[in-house]
């Protein structure tokens, strides 16, 4: 398995009015093109993974399939309607979070 990569500890605060009208590109906030089209380019670095839990404060646990290691990952839109048991990705590089055809700049935190 890649091992994933935890976000450097920041502040996850934004002044932005919702995930929509999102233009930064830090993390948990607006996916970059770059950062998108490198996820793409490197799919070894995929882990299937599993939604284990949902936070209230909108940091979901993810379990990973292979090797059942945790991960929480946070996004400031609306991660709250995912429910446990739905399968997602993991980008273990760059910090994206597939959800069907969705892509999602994440934290990633150490469970």
């Amino acid at each position: 398995m890649a091992e994933i990569v935890l976000t450097p500890h920041r502040s996850i605060a934004h002044t932005c009015r919702g995930a929509m009208d999102c233009g930064a590109d830090a993390p948990g906030h607006a996916i970059g093109f770059l950062q998108q089209r490198l996820a793409s380019a490197s799919p070894s670095k995929w882990v299937d993974a599993v939604v284990e839990d949902v936070e209230q404060d909108g940091w979901v646990l993810l379990r990973t399939l292979d090797d059942r290691a945790a991960a929480r990952v946070w996004n400031h839109a609306e991660l709250t309607a995912l429910e446990p048991g739905t399968p997602v990705a993991l980008h273990a590089l760059y910090n994206v979070l597939a959800i069907g055809t969705a892509r999602l700049n994440v934290v990633v935190a150490a469970s």
